[in-house]
């Protein structure tokens, strides 16, 4: 086993029992000195970013994973934000869930705790690297970080800002760690590392999650590649479903709350696709279709049974038509990741179906799925969008951070 992983994760074990105890006050001290701090290093941060910039432009980085890469003033002004939001946001640490007597007198009650020492391998999106301390910092947690080759210089200059936020404050600078050894073997040995990591919370694409899954021995909560989808019902107010199908594809395509798929009722495929066509052009966004559709719109090129179950991360979106909702629902339920699914409609009922039953972790009626996030959820930012259903689904915002323990007060029993 690597030596130097494991004096990281003794450091963060430590530092974790150090975190646990920490008041609401400091923590809160910590979080705003830290998001003052990012401001002031923005131009540190950006210098560091352009090398892997430079680094993903050589390498042909795909276009939206360049996005994800990139650092602007601006971004970082939303990453310290999310940390100010964590900040105002109460500590869900020490709430007491429950208490009940039993019959012999005993007051059994159940309180949250930290989780301790939580590990998060993630790609090319520096943003995770603040987003992560922060609500991990808020939970009483330490944090360990293995970020990809494409954001080093990124991750290292946040975690130096975040550290030198740290020791300002006067705690431990082992609230957050950076394994900076970026070969497959470290990550690999960092999954196993069940001694000093208490969960361990994958984000990035299917590879990557896959991976994790398969590899680690430390408790993994996935988090799921996005292929989202829009179905625009028979009633659904046209214009309107345009706009959202328009945002939730083009606004940033490399994300996992993109959509990717859409989902059209035969009724109003003759009215709705050339006007959508029309639009998309704006983006150049290729549109692969099946029969029903290409005959209603001639710019709409060929679907195969691959494109129903493709996240593109990119300008191209599937079209499948269907006759009813319920056909749509079967079809969303085949091909999605569980992420977020969405219908455009004018009808009560249809709206109540599709919410009931389409299985993803987040369900939306006449709104874009870009909205499946941490910080636009209120949780001021998020460590992951779980996609799988024990302990956390959807965004993880403070709550998905903590585990619970029972407190048992009595006074002199024994069982008998």
């Amino acid at each position: 086993m690597n030596t130097q992983l494991i004096e990281i994760g003794k450091e963060a074990k430590t530092a974790s029992a150090i975190l646990g105890k920490l008041g609401v006050n400091q923590k809160n001290e910590v979080l705003r000195t830290t998001a003052k701090n990012l401001v002031k290093d923005s131009q540190k941060l950006i210098d560091a970013n352009a090398k892997d910039m430079e680094n993903g432009r050589k390498n042909q980085m795909p276009e939206g994973l360049l996005d994800r890469l990139l650092l602007t003033e601006e971004r970082i002004k939303q990453m310290a934000e999310g940390l100010e939001q964590i900040a105002d946001l109460d500590d869900p640490i020490g709430e007491v869930l429950s208490m009940k007597n039993r019959p012999n007198g005993l007051r059994i009650g159940k309180k949250r705790v930290p989780l301790g020492v939580v590990g998060i391998i993630y790609e090319a999106r520096p943003n995770v690297t603040a987003d992560a301390f922060g609500l991990c910092f808020k939970t009483g947690n330490a944090v360990i970080l293995k970020g990809g080759s494409d954001a080093l210089y990124s991750n290292m200059a946040i975690v130096e800002s975040i550290r030198e936020s740290l020791k300002e404050c006067g705690v431990t600078e082992y609230a957050i760690s950076l394994i900076t050894d970026t070969d497959r073997e470290t990550a690999t040995e960092f999954m196993k590392l069940n001694d000093y990591v208490d969960v361990l919370i994958p984000r990035g694409g299917a590879g990557l999650i896959r991976a994790v899954v398969q590899n680690a021995t430390v408790p993994v909560i996935e988090t799921g590649t996005g292929n989202c989808h829009i179905y625009v019902d028979e009633s659904a107010d046209l214009d309107m479903a345009v706009e959202i199908i328009f945002n939730a594809k083009t606004q940033r395509i490399g994300v996992c709350n993109a959509c990717e798929s859409l989902v059209v009722h035969e009724q109003v495929k003759d009215a709705l696709l050339p006007k959508l066509a029309e639009r998309l052009k704006e983006k150049n966004v290729e549109m692969r279709g099946d029969e029903k559709s290409r005959e209603a719109c001639k710019e709409i090129m060929a679907a195969t049974e691959e494109d129903w179950g493709t996240e593109y991360l990119d300008y191209i979106l599937s079209i499948k038509t269907v006759s009813d909702i319920d056909e749509a629902i079967a079809h969303i339920n085949r091909y999605n990741t569980g992420h977020s699914e969405a219908i455009i409609t004018n009808r009560y009922d249809h709206a109540e179906q599709f919410l009931n039953e389409v299985d993803a972790a987040a369900v939306y009626v006449n709104a874009s799925t870009r909205f499946t996030d941490g910080f636009e959820f209120g949780f001021g930012a998020e460590i992951g969008i779980s996609t799988q259903k024990l302990h956390a689904r959807g965004p993880m915002g403070l709550e998905a951070l903590t585990s619970t323990k029972y407190i048992i007060y009595g006074n002199g029993q024994i069982r008998p």
